[in-house]
């Protein structure tokens, strides 16, 4: 083996992770910038791979492959910092649920499924449902075709809001508890929804629950992550503003390690349960090595988690994901102060987010009318 040959070729693995951590710092929502937050453990992984391959290479460095070297190191750091509050190894954001006689009538079983449309295989979710009874299902992606297979489960599930699509952006939401005046609504683009509705728990208390998924930033969909952004800032903004006990849950089309979440963890107050805990890496099931979490669930400080897990394949480009929360009042002044609050930036950020979300959303539903249009005629 030409060891020359090798070494240069670690020096470029190591000149890429410096590029890639650097470029993903700009200021840009465009997809080719915002698209590298997502890979950040696939990243870590090359770049520790290219750190220890300099070792080996150790000798008498020139000043430039020292600089190479301490470059690297800083993007390495900066990697493992992004990632690590997702391991074992950082505190828990949330409790784990205290047992109790009156833990069951205080839980709240959430299963969160993108089911991806041309999926043939819906009796697998079908079975996966009545195999975990959650209270709650929300599935992403479903269309007219998805909605009457699961229409067996609703003997079980007496409430429901049924958005049946045909562009991705199909949305259902399956409930035992009670649903009080829900709704859909159109926050950035039109033909792309949002759930919003009041849940009644079991003990009675009476909680919001929001489903979301916005459009992605890619070459195939958005431009730009504007409207996914502005979409996710604006429902936390109204969370913080109305002061709700709430639980936000869905495909982001994100992930929880990105500027945008974290800035939305700080406006709406809300936590994530996999702080202090594990990855939940839901997306690409085909791919482990290309894998990383886009569905995610958030809540307030008064919901302890009993489990978050995620579960067996269904046939989608997705893993479903079980997430079992118990509401404890009695912990929501401990857990508050886990919760990020809100500097004057991430304020002002916000605003001009939202504001350009939705100019960027009017443009992009006249796209999709045009598209739908032209499809038609």
């Amino acid at each position: 083996m030409d060891l020359s040959a090798l070494y240069y070729g670690i020096q470029l693995l190591a000149g890429l992770i410096i590029f890639v951590t650097v470029w993903g710092w700009l200021p840009l929502d465009n997809w080719w910038v915002r698209g590298v937050e997502f890979p950040r453990i696939q990243i870590m992984v090359l770049g520790f791979s290219a750190w220890l391959g300099l070792l080996l290479f150790w000798a008498q460095w020139s000043l430039w492959q020292w600089l190479l070297f301490i470059a690297l190191t800083t993007s390495v750091a900066f990697q493992i910092r992004m990632i690590l509050p997702y391991t074992r190894l950082w505190k828990k954001e949330v409790q784990s649920a205290k047992d109790s006689s009156e833990a069951k009538a205080n839980q709240l079983k959430i299963m969160v499924s993108n089911v991806l449309t041309p999926n043939e295989n819906k009796q697998k979710l079908v079975d996966l449902v009545n195999q975990k009874q959650p209270e709650i299902l929300i599935t992403l992606e479903t269309d007219a075709e998805w909605q009457q297979a699961m229409n067996v489960i609703e003997v079980d599930y007496p409430y429901t809001v049924k958005v049946p699509l045909d562009n991705l952006y199909g949305m259902h939401l399956y409930s035992k508890l009670e649903l009080i005046d829900p709704e859909v609504k159109y926050l950035m683009i039109d033909d792309i929804p949002s759930i919003h509705t009041q849940l009644r728990l079991q003990s009675g208390r009476v909680i919001w629950l929001y489903c979301l998924h916005p459009m992605p930033p890619s070459p195939t969909e958005a431009d730009k992550s504007t409207t996914r952004d502005a979409e996710l800032l604006m429902v936390g903004q109204h969370i913080k503003k109305n002061k709700q006990t709430a639980i936000l849950a869905g495909d982001l089309n994100d992930v929880a390690w990105s500027k945008t979440t974290r800035r939305f963890q700080r406006i709406s107050g809300l936590l994530d349960p996999r702080i202090g805990r594990h990855f939940i890496n839901t997306f690409h099931v085909k791919y482990p090595f290309l894998r990383w979490a886009l569905d995610h669930i958030f809540h307030s400080a008064c919901f302890t988690v009993v489990d978050i897990k995620r579960l067996p394949s269904i046939g989608s480009d997705h893993f479903p994901v079980l997430t079992t929360l118990q509401y404890q009042p009695e912990e929501t002044a401990k857990q508050k102060e886990n919760a990020p609050t809100p500097e004057a930036e991430d304020i002002k950020e916000t605003e001009n987010k939202i504001k350009a979300g939705k100019a960027e959303g009017r443009k992009v539903s006249k796209e999709h009318a045009e598209e739908a249009k032209e499809k038609n005629q």
